[in-house]
Parts: C-alpha cells; sequence; structure tokens
C-alpha cells in the first residue's frame, strides 16, 4: 500500500484526504491519505522523515509552501513560484512541484474560457496570486496584479512575464479585463466582503475566486448578476489535487469521482 498525504499546520478541516481517496477507490489504486501537521521549526525534519519511511508524495499547504523549496529538488515553475506545493518522493529524492498553477489554468479551461491573448487582472499577491500570476502569464495572458500593498504586486510583476502590478486602486483595470482571479481570502471570513467592486464587473468577464467556503462568495455572486462566468473555488482546489493525482501515479485522474466527494463534503460544513 502506499501512502500519500498533506503537511501543513493546520490541516485539521483538509478536504484533500477525502478527495483524493475517493480517487484511489475509484481508480483501484491501493493507497491512503493522510494528513501531518509538524512544528514549523520541525519541517525540514518531517520531510526526511518523509522520506525515509517511504512515503510515496505529499501536499504541502499553509505555512510551509515556502519553506519546502529549500527541502526538495524544484521543477522550473516550482522554482519560478518559490513555493511547493507537491512533493514526489522517487529514487532520486524528494521532487517539489507546484499545481496550484495548473488548479488556476485547467479551471478556466473546464469553463471553456480563453487564455492566450487575454487581459487578465490578479488580486493578491501571496501564495496563490503568485501560482495565478504564472500560470496565467504561461498561458498567454497579459497580468495585472493588484495588492494591498502596492509594492509586493510591482515585485511580483518584475518576474512574471508581460505583467504589471499595483495597488487596489488599480483594480479599475477590471472593466477593460477578460480574467479576474481572486486570490486573497476576502469573503471567506466575512461572506458580505468582496474584493473587487461589483461596478468593475461585466459580462465579458470570466471570474475564479480561490476561496472556496462559502461556495458562493460575495464577488462570485456579483459576476454573476453582471453576466460573468462565474469559477467557484472548489474548482481550483480540486483541479490542483487532480494535478498531483495524476503526478504521483501516472494515472488519469477520476475528475467526476474527486468532484463529487468534494462537493459533498463541502456541502455539509
Amino acid at each position: 500500500m502506499q501512502v500519500y498525504g498533506l503537511v501543513g499546520n493546520p490541516v485539521g478541516h483538509s478536504l484533500s484526504p477525502p478527495m483524493h481517496e475517493a480517487a484511489y477507490d475509484a481508480t483501484g489504486v491501493d493507497a491512503r491519505y493522510v494528513t501531518f501537521e509538524p512544528e514549523r521549526s520541525a519541517i525540514a525534519d518531517a520531510i526526511a522523515g518523509a522520506d525515509a519511511l517511504g512515503i510515496a508524495g505529499l501536499n504541502v499547504t499553509i505555512p510551509f509552501k515556502q519553506d519546502v523549496l529549500e527541502l526538495v529538488d524544484p521543477d522550473p515553475l516550482a522554482e519560478r513560484i518559490g513555493a511547493v506545493n507537491t512533493i514526489d518522493f522517487g529514487p532520486d529524492g524528494p521532487k517539489g512541484y507546484n499545481t496550484d498553477a495548473a488548479g488556476v489554468t485547467r479551471a478556466f479551461e473546464r469553463h471553456d474560457v480563453e487564455l492566450d491573448g487575454s487581459v487578465a487582472v490578479v488580486v493578491g499577491a501571496g501564495g496563490a496570486g503568485r501560482a495565478a500570476a504564472f500560470a496565467l502569464a504561461d498561458a498567454g495572458a497579459a497580468v495585472h496584479i493588484a495588492n494591498r500593498t502596492a509594492a509586493k504586486a510591482e515585485e511580483l510583476a518584475s518576474v512574471v512575464p508581460r505583467a504589471t502590478g499595483g495597488g487596489l486602486d488599480t483594480l479599475e483595470r477590471i472593466a477593460d479585463a477578460d480574467v479576474l482571479v481572486n486570490a486573497t481570502s476576502v469573503g471567506m471570513e466575512a461572506p458580505d466582503e468582496t474584493p473587487v467592486p461589483a461596478s468593475y464587473l461585466h459580462a465579458d468577464l470570466a471570474v475564479l475566486d480561490a476561496v472556496y467556503t462559502p461556495i458562493e462568495t460575495k464577488l462570485l455572486g456579483d459576476a454573476s448578476s453582471a453576466g460573468a462566468v462565474t469559477i467557484d473555488g472548489a474548482w481550483m482546489l480540486l483541479l490542483q489535487g487532480v494535478e498531483a493525482f495524476e503526478l504521483w501515479t501516472g494515472l488519469e485522474a477520476p475528475i467526476d469521482s474527486m468532484n463529487d466527494t468534494l462537493r459533498s463534503h463541502l456541502s455539509t460544513d
């Protein structure tokens, strides 16, 4: 039996275990998916221990995505993003990947949104924002990053192809954009809040909100009212997990089974 898992702190409410175990059941893979919650000071020992114990792969979440980068051999995309969220333990040592980027692009593809040649706005310059900005740029979009701290957005834009950055006062660019990604947590703890004024939203926009609890945020509600294509955060969570499953097993992921399981758990939260 193979053992996969999630390392983070906290991880108690993660939906990755049921989602991945649904994939194992659907494909007949003999595996289990478990969670690990080390202290931040112990992450190096945790990764070395997982390697020594023969764990096949790990997903990585807050606060370890950047810490893990120096503990593995990252692929070029993870190195550019500056964060690892998936580790594959092979004979040559742990390899690091960032499947959050694929979660973004595959979510738009799933909703028939063309990214090549589009104009995109990413709100937030943290870990999710970095993954989204690189993913969209690599897919052929011109990207503007808007962040509460303008300097952080500008710093990220300096390493993302064809990107610009600025403060939240530049959100007006959404009015002329094709694609919008909310990569902040705004709308999660306060469901009546949104990072984007509704007046900037329009019918020619596709909006992905990385927040998945609640599943329909105020941003998505406003976007729907404006006639935009809306993509909830569960799609990003699902499709980054799909990418990890395929990377680990070499099999085509059973997306429908994983999606049904994920959404059934979200509906009971």
